[in-house]
């Protein structure tokens, strides 16, 4: 039978279409044509992009040339840009924002033709490194509100660009998004409890063990209960930290791990779907104690929204999370050896 769950995070139910189930197999994906061409984020063509920001690179070596490994570069084309003053107008009940915030690619790799799970853990630890690095710059500026950290991955998780890579932007007000699931779920949640629902949650979800996907020494990852997407998945960390920025070398090691893991088994399950994949985070330079939990969560693409979801902001699953955490449980390789 259909089943209505509610995300006590952000108050939003979704639809478990258990009538409708599917399997790893049922799902379409779009197999999408490799090609083998050099792009601008390959090594060797880095005078195609804007100039550097920020690289890990070999002593010696020069900016804008050959020789790193982990490259951000501005966006070409900026959503928002660092540059422009920070203003406001009022017309009549229409309000208006300068563009204020910044917008960086961050390439993963010199190498084109490499998918994220491909990897070696080492180089997954770096990209955690960079997300880190960037964002505790970003931070700096006073007019920043929220650093969005994110990648898209094939053309229907938005990926414009082949060559594997990650995003981040900053804005000078916070998300809708964020402010919800403050004021929907986590500030009710404590003010009632004196706990944190992520940290309620992560309990949980080890207890019952029917959603949970892995788990390594400071992180857990799970298929959520309400979840709006077909095996989306959540990385948590064990320790309560509102703050991205506040990740311990520890604990990048033991995230690049699972998430590579994670990957890997959506990729092998699904056949390389594509997905999108967000930090989430509490908001930055203001005074409030917000409470928050940062988290990761991994959006596969195989299902789309249409005029009911745009309608009711409810989602139809049609593949129950239990079901979804099985099935990535199980694709395993041989020798796992948790970090």
């Amino acid at each position: 039978m259909p089943e209505l769950r509610r995300n006590p995070v952000t108050d939003q139910w979704v639809i478990i279409a258990a009538e409708r189930v599917k399997r790893p197999h049922d799902f379409r994906v779009p197999r999408e044509e490799r090609r083998h061409t050099a792009c601008p984020f390959c090594g060797g063509h880095e005078e195609e992009t804007p100039p550097e920001i920020w690289a890990y690179r070999l002593h010696g070596t020069a900016k804008n040339s050959p020789g790193w490994w982990v490259r951000t570069v501005p966006n070409k084309y900026p959503a928002l840009t660092i540059d422009d003053l920070l203003a406001e107008k009022h017309q009549g009940i229409y309000q208006t924002m300068s563009g204020v915030g910044a917008h960086e690619v961050i390439i993963e790799t010199p190498r084109h033709l490499v998918d994220f799970e491909e990897h070696p853990v080492e180089q997954v630890e770096e990209i955690i490194r960079m997300w880190r690095d960037r964002y505790c710059d970003l931070r700096k500026d006073p007019r920043i509100r929220y650093i969005q950290i994110f990648k898209n991955h094939g053309l229907e998780g938005g990926a414009s660009i082949e060559h594997t890579h990650c995003q981040l932007i900053a804005t000078p007000r916070v998300p809708k998004s964020i402010e919800d699931e403050l004021a929907h779920g986590i500030r009710p949640y404590r003010e009632e409890t004196g706990r944190c629902i992520f940290c309620d949650m992560v309990s949980q979800e080890k207890y019952a063990r029917e959603r949970m996907v892995l788990e390594a020494e400071h992180f857990v990852a799970f298929c959520p209960h309400a979840s709006r997407f077909p095996f989306e998945t959540w990385i948590i960390p064990k320790r309560h930290r509102e703050d991205f920025g506040a990740i311990s070398e520890y604990e990048i090691k033991s995230l690049a791990w699972l998430l590579r893991e994670v990957i890997e088994r959506l990729a092998r399950a699904l056949g390389n779907p594509p997905y999108n994949l967000i930090v989430h985070t509490s908001p930055v330079n203001t005074a409030a104690d917000s409470g928050y939990h940062w988290h990761i969560e991994i959006l596969p693409r195989l299902t789309r929204m249409a005029g009911f979801e745009f309608g009711t902001d409810y989602f139809i699953n049609p593949t129950p999370p239990e079901m979804a955490a099985r099935y990535l449980r199980e694709s395993k390789p041989p020798e796992l050896r948790p970090h």
